[in-house]
Parts: C-alpha cells; sequence; structure tokens
C-alpha cells in the first residue's frame, strides 16, 4: 500500500477523456507560470486553480497538493529531455560531424533544454522535494546519454576506455555548467535567450574540447 508520502506526490487519477485530458494540461500549465513567477515556498493550490480557470475541487480531482503538480511537470520535462536528446544524438549517429561539430551540437541542446524556462526549472530542481524515483530517472538519462555520447567519441580517435570515461565526465560537467550558468544569468531569462546562450554554448564547448583531445593525446590527465 502506498504510504501517505507517495499518495501525497502521485496524480489521484488519470485523464482518460478528452476534456479531462485538457484540463489537467491547462492545470499544468498555469501552473508552470506560477511556480516560475513565485517559487515553490510562495505557490499554493489556490493561486494555481485561479491561474488556470478551475475551481479547486477540479484540480483536486487530479492532483492531491502541488507537490503532486511538480512532480507531473519534472515527469513532462525529463520527457520532453528524452525526446529532444534522443533527436539530437540520432541525428549525431547518422552524420559524420567533426569532433568541434558533436560536442557543440550536445551542449547547445543542454543549454537550450534549460534557458527555455529557467524560473521554472529553478523551481523544479532546486527547490521542490523530488521523489526518489524521478532522481532514478534523470539519473538513468545521464547514463543512457553518455553511454551514446561515448560511442561517438570514439569516432574521434578515443579508445573504448577513453570514450566511456570522457563521455561521462562531458555529461556530468555539461549538465552542471548548463544548470548553473542558465539558473543564475538573469539575461537567460529574457526573450533572447538563445542570443545569450551562445557565449556560454561556445565557453563550455572549448573547456570540454580541451579535455577531450588530452584524453586523446595522452597528456597528462589523459588515460
Amino acid at each position: 500500500m502506498p504510504t501517505p508520502a507517495k499518495r501525497r506526490l502521485a496524480p489521484r487519477r488519470t485523464p482518460r477523456q478528452t476534456r479531462s485530458q485538457a484540463t489537467v494540461e491547462v492545470i499544468l500549465g498555469a501552473a508552470a507560470r506560477v511556480f516560475a513567477r513565485a517559487g515553490y515556498a510562495a505557490t499554493t493550490t489556490n493561486h494555481i486553480a485561479a491561474k488556470a480557470g478551475v475551481s479547486i475541487g477540479s484540480l483536486y480531482q487530479y492532483f492531491p497538493s502541488k507537490d503532486a503538480i511538480l512532480v507531473a511537470l519534472v515527469e513532462r520535462h525529463v520527457d520532453e529531455a528524452e525526446r529532444e536528446l534522443g533527436r539530437v544524438l540520432a541525428e549525431l549517429d547518422a552524420a559524420d560531424r567533426s569532433l568541434d561539430g558533436t560536442v557543440g551540437l550536445l551542449v547547445r541542446t543542454m543549454v537550450e533544454l534549460h534557458a527555455r524556462d529557467p524560473g521554472l526549472h529553478r523551481v523544479l530542481f532546486e527547490e521542490a522535494p523530488l521523489p526518489a524515483r524521478l532522481r532514478s530517472r534523470v539519473a538513468a538519462l545521464e547514463g543512457a546519454m553518455a553511454g551514446r555520447v561515448a560511442r561517438l567519441l570514439a569516432r574521434h580517435g578515443l579508445d573504448d576506455d577513453q570514450a566511456r570515461t570522457a563521455a561521462v565526465m562531458a555529461v556530468q560537467v555539461s549538465e552542471s555548467l548548463t544548470h548553473r550558468l542558465v539558473l543564475h544569468d538573469a539575461e537567460l531569462g529574457g526573450k533572447g535567450w538563445r542570443e545569450a546562450a551562445e557565449p556560454h554554448v561556445r565557453e563550455i564547448s572549448l573547456l570540454l574540447l580541451g579535455y577531450v583531445e588530452r584524453k586523446r593525446r595522452g597528456f597528462p590527465g589523459g588515460s
């Protein structure tokens, strides 16, 4: 039997009819805007219901708490990340890009995933309590990405051990840096966030390219 804490984080019901699905999407869209503006602590289910234009009773038909809504938003974000990263990695698998082009595209994708809504991203990954299963899912996504990046790096002169190690480090470093830069750079929260992101893309790419080159050439710090 689910514990009270798990019940609080899980949706009350899964919408099956088109109308119910539309209501849930409206609630989630409103919640994303309220959380991004007000932050986790100041947001209430009443605020979300008002923004969505639904009664609090209608909201509670689907979600028992604001934390359950946050979990649904994180799941939606992870789904989006899986699709976008999967698309980019498939593109790289099929193409014959240079090492610079490969690293640059991966970094740009990571930055854009973080920068689309930095206010909401801050709430989802810095302020909100996340269940262990979601943290495990995020870790699994990073692990799967590292495995595919390793295969890409192996095309550019790294042996299998070098490629595996470099891929894990590259994914972790780019995730950490993009997360921190996007969440704490006010320029990335505006309408021109793609232009504002470019300097970060270049600098993170240079950092990772320097590391991969040292691994490949066997300099100190390599294998």
